[in-house]
């Protein structure tokens, strides 16, 4: 039986101790995971040492294929490889080495062997499928593991204890792998059952008893992401519970905050861009005014409530996201399978700007604000390239090699989604991230096409 190979090389700026670290911790293989894939971890048994073992179900369509993958040859700093126990695959057998480059430089070979199953009928199968399926996968992840990893060594910070609301979301779960595998500990602050091992639990909308603050003492940091999604039709109780779930709970997180004996440095508190409202071309930055409308209002009230952190001194982040981009949900999630089907279109005329930006520089910009102390107020998490919607439309159709499909008329969107239509679908939010750039914040995808590429495993077509 043929036995085929695989073999990529990355190159990373930190030292050889700090990429190997990277991969022994928690969060680093769902960091790794092609988002596209529709990746879900069955059961995990320790990271990459002799013996450890995960089990995960890729969802392809209707089929999921389960791969068993037990860990071997580890050797600090220098290697570590995993071997299939069950699987699609008749072998598969990869070898990670490790090799420094001077004390600030290291670079990682990714080798595999693997046979296809189906014996003759599987080396009949055209390999350029499975070849092109592995360029795809380990591009993403040779990419993901050098950006993270420069990220966190270039940052400075010590290991960080991170509270952390809406770990459960489309952002707080990549920002509880991300974290967790630069080696910090992130603990959930959620309302039901546990995100990750360590968890408290709470009611956004009643807060927090006297005696119940014990468990909030001692964190360096918090980043509160919990809300009410946007998305969904915007009846008079939906509309409610928008504004609710966010001005109520960060009111009650922020004074609970605020009467700690030992309360967290920094506060990471979301916001949106759609506190500025449609504003045609206007280019807007954090010091433009808010807009008029629902979400302006949503925005101002949901950024006072984090008042009585600020006040006590705590440096307050209103990390004013626009929309979140990522094939596992949001803006990007839902877009994706009619783009695939060549039936997505444009928006309305389609002129209006969209401040979208890459879930992977939501990370990093995150990371940004906790490490550089002179950051406080809002802050654009926006890519700096901001696109109409004709135009997002046209490079999705074209990264997906996909025609461009009918567009959605605003005589439909209007009686049919109401405000939602006006204020989010055809509202036009020139926001650019002036803050983030001053500061020195470079981003990894800072151009549509580039990002969408890496999120949907075709950056070999761009290379």
């Amino acid at each position: 039986m043929t036995t085929l190979n695989f073999t990529k090389t990355t190159r990373i700026a930190a030292p050889v101790e700090a990429a190997f670290a990277w991969h022994e911790r928690p969060g680093a293989f769902e960091r790794l995971a092609p988002p596209w894939e529709n990746v879900r971890v069955v059961s995990a048994k320790g990271t990459i040492h002799d013996g450890d073992e995960k089990v995960v179900q890729v969802r392809v369509g209707p089929l999921r294929q389960t791969f068993h993958a037990r860990h071997y040859g580890y050797e600090k700093d220098r290697q570590f490889c995993d071997e299939q126990v069950r699987g699609p695959f008749a072998a598969w057998h990869q070898v990670h080495r490790f090799q420094a480059e001077g004390p600030n430089g290291c670079r990682i070979e990714d080798q595999v062997e693997y046979r296809l199953p189906f014996g003759p009928l599987g080396r009949a199968a055209p390999r350029c499928m499975v070849q092109g399926r592995l360029e795809s996968m380990f591009a993403y992840r040779s990419t993901t593991a050098r950006n993270d990893i420069e990220r966190h060594h270039a940052s400075g910070l010590e290991p960080m204890r991170v509270l952390l609301t809406g770990a459960g979301g489309l952002v707080g779960s990549a920002l509880t792998a991300f974290l967790e595998s630069g080696g910090h500990t992130v603990v959930a602050l959620t309302r039901s059952g546990p995100f990750n091992s360590a968890h408290i639990t709470w009611n956004p909308l009643k807060g927090f008893a006297a005696n119940e603050l014990g468990p909030l003492e001692g964190f360096d940091a918090v980043i509160h992401l919990a809300g009410e999604p946007i998305l969904g039709y915007w009846s008079e109780a939906k509309k409610k519970r928008i504004m609710e779930s966010r001005v109520i709970g960060t009111r009650n997180l922020c004074e609970a905050l605020a009467k700690l004996d030992s309360p967290p440095k920094v506060l990471l508190s979301a916001s949106a861009v759609g506190v500025y409202g449609n504003r045609g071309d206007e280019e807007l930055t954090e010091e433009s005014p808010p807009g008029e409308g629902f979400l302006p209002r949503v925005g101002r009230e949901w950024e006072a409530a984090a008042g009585p952190a600020r006040e006590t001194g705590i440096r307050t982040v209103h990390m004013r996201l626009g929309p979140v981009f990522s094939p596992r949900g949001g803006a990007l999630g839902t877009m994706r399978l009619p783009f695939s089907l060549g039936i997505g279109g444009r928006i309305g005329r389609g002129g209006q700007y969209m401040p979208w930006i890459g879930v992977d520089d939501v990370l990093y910009a995150a990371l940004h604000c906790l490490a550089d102390e002179a950051i406080s107020g809002p802050v654009n998490f926006t890519a700096p390239e901001p696109v109409t919607n004709r135009e997002l439309t046209r490079t999705l159709a074209r990264v997906l090699r996909r025609p461009v499909g009918p567009p959605a008329p605003e005589f439909v969107l209007r009686p049919l989604l109401r405000d939602m239509a006006e204020e989010f679908f055809l509202a036009s939010t020139r926001a650019v991230p002036r803050r983030l750039e001053e500061s020195g914040f470079r981003f990894a995808h800072p151009a549509l096409e580039g990002a969408l590429r890496h999120l949907l495993g075709r950056e070999k077509q761009a290379e």
